[in-house]
């Protein structure tokens, strides 16, 4: 009952802003910035809630997480149409394939184990010792002793490739800096006459797909923590220095991870590896490098997951793993720079 509350609630909310668009959109985009730069964070973020309050409109569904084969194996998911991804509506002849991937299966430290084994008893939608297993979305259902995935069905049941039950926590760094001419003088974009920011992307080893760097935070630590060392490992290939590389590599790294940020997003992510009972949630937050000096004193070099990494231009042509687009995107709106060629283009995105 009080997730039926809640997403009703949800939906609701996101209705009254969407209301409230309709009227803004119709005034000048430039008018509008304020209510962007505000807003857009918490914008996105609620439609990834309002995706569990079950209005099975297009718009609302995730896309990435039904999507098949399943990553990793020949495992092809149950068709889940969009007006049936929601928990609220009724769909008695649903029947999703289970699979949880043999790696998992095998116990690592990362893993939780079955449901059915006798001497595991989870505490959902609460801190479980080391192991955070509150969502960031709010609370979560659990139906038959499993966690519900809160933005809906996926036509896959069991954890497929993650290892928690209910939300497994990442935490996604997206360093920037300006992109500059010879001279060092910011670029400015000849269209949108905004200045262009650049990001550092690596190639995604599992995949092939380009991404923000990023991984899972461990149990009991800081999310502070892991994106520093998330990016060490990822972008600087900082596992494979000796001690004194990498405590050189530390010392800028903290520095870097000293300047300016803003954490872009908090919630759940429409990844490919998601299923009705486990699903991907992440903290992605933009550490910005104003000057450029720290990042030009750290050597790219693709480590760990990741098969390359590169500054690549922010705009909207990316092609992004999971959601990393609209994070770059909620970047580019944050820090004022170039997105679009489309003066338009931020209007009809409300």
């Amino acid at each position: 009952m009080a997730g039926r509350l809640l997403g009703k609630a949800l939906a609701a909310v996101s209705l009254s802003l969407a209301l409230a668009s309709v009227t803004i959109r119709s005034s000048r985009c430039r008018g509008i910035q304020a209510f962007r730069n505000s807003f857009s964070s918490s914008w996105f973020h609620l439609n990834t809630n309002v995706m569990s309050g079950s209005n099975g409109s297009k718009e609302n569904s995730h896309n990435k997480a039904r999507t098949s084969p399943y990553p990793g194996s020949k495992v092809e998911r149950s068709q889940v149409p969009n007006e049936k991804v929601g928990w609220l509506v009724e769909w008695q002849d649903y029947k999703p394939v289970e699979y949880t991937a043999v790696s998992v299966l095998a116990g690592p430290r990362w893993a939780d184990p079955q449901i059915s084994e006798s001497n595991f008893s989870p505490k959902f939608n609460e801190k479980d010792g080391h192991v955070e297993r509150k969502s960031k979305n709010g609370l979560y259902e659990i139906e038959n002793g499993r966690p519900r995935n809160p933005a809906g069905r996926t036509g896959l049941v069991g954890r497929g490739l993650l290892g928690r039950w209910g939300p497994n926590h990442a935490a996604d760094p997206i360093i920037t800096r300006w992109k500059r001419d010879s001279s060092g003088n910011k670029i400015m974009h000849p269209v949108s006459g905004k200045h262009i920011l650049q990001f550092v992307a690596i190639k995604r080893k599992d995949c092939g797909e380009w991404a923000i760097p990023g991984g899972m935070v461990d149990p009991g630590e800081k999310i502070s923590a892991t994106l520093k060392r998330e990016f060490g490992e990822e972008a600087l290939n900082s596992l494979q220095k000796t001690s004194a590389e990498k405590r050189e590599i530390e010392e800028k790294l903290h520095k870097l991870f000293s300047q300016d940020h803003l954490v872009i997003y908090k919630g759940y992510v429409d990844d490919p590896r998601n299923t009705d009972n486990a699903c991907m949630e992440t903290e992605a937050v933009n550490y910005h490098d104003e000057t450029g000096e720290i990042m030009d004193n750290l050597m790219l070099e693709a480590g760990d997951d990741a098969g390359k990494v590169k500054w690549v231009d922010i705009n909207d042509k990316l092609k992004l793993y999971a959601s990393h687009s609209q994070f770059i995107k909620l970047v580019a709106e944050k820090r004022d720079a170039h997105w679009s060629e489309d003066s338009e283009a931020d209007c009809h995105a409300l």
